[in-house]
């Protein structure tokens, strides 16, 4: 074999083993990105998730989402026209961020309510009354409370429940999933797995029309 021939056969060789390096790197790229998409998805969404709306719904919005933040108190009726515009197309994931001081006794509240079948009626009324009790420096709760029992709850039991360790434990995994998907502020949302990069209300809107035109299609 003469000189050149051994030359085109290295280069060849070479080439080949680039080629199968590159698709290698490409593979492993791609495993690793359905990893992170997973690992994303399972963060955003879990079984201990208050849920608002259809469970099998196309569209999915979480809400990370403090009860003693003035903003999540702003959101809260455009978010519940956007529900009423898609009543059997979006539901709604809440997710818990407890920013604020004492948020986690309000959030242990909704809790409670949720264990009663009351969650919604006393969101809305911890919400509607937030300026009542959400002091940033000194909460009341026992006004909070009191909203809590006009929107039915059976404060006595709610009382006894929030001691329950797996209210603590759902803060703690709500808290641990806000950090990884590096949400620092409240309301932060995302809609089928994708971030909220405009903030208001009608951005929000606007992107959950979009998914849902795409499911429907």
């Amino acid at each position: 074999m003469n000189r050149r021939a051994i030359v085109v056969l290295t280069g060849v060789s070479a080439l080949a083993l680039f080629s199968g390096a590159t698709v290698f790197h490409q593979n492993e790229q791609a495993k690793r990105a359905r990893a992170i998409a997973a690992s994303r998805a399972e963060a955003l969404v879990r079984d201990h998730s208050p849920i608002i709306g259809p469970a099998n719904a196309p569209v999915t919005i979480v809400e990370f989402f403090d009860p003693s933040c003035e903003a999540c108190r702003a959101f809260y009726p455009p978010l519940k026209q956007i529900l009423a515009l898609f009543p059997n197309d979006a539901r709604l994931v809440i997710r818990y961020a407890a920013f604020h001081e004492g948020s986690d006794q309000a959030v242990k509240i909704l809790e409670a309510a949720r264990l009663q079948g009351k969650f919604e009626p006393v969101l809305a009324a911890l919400l509607e009354f937030q300026p009542e009790w959400a002091d940033h420096d000194k909460p009341d709760f026992e006004k909070a409370w009191a909203r809590a029992k006009d929107a039915g709850l059976d404060v006595e039991r709610g009382e006894r429940d929030v001691a329950r360790p797996e209210f603590q434990t759902t803060l703690d995994k709500d808290g641990a999933d806000a950090k990884a998907l590096e949400v620092s502020r409240t309301p932060t949302f995302f809609v089928n797995g994708q971030p909220l990069t405009e903030f208001g209300p009608r951005p929000l809107y606007e992107m959950v029309k979009r998914e849902v035109e795409k499911a429907r299609k």
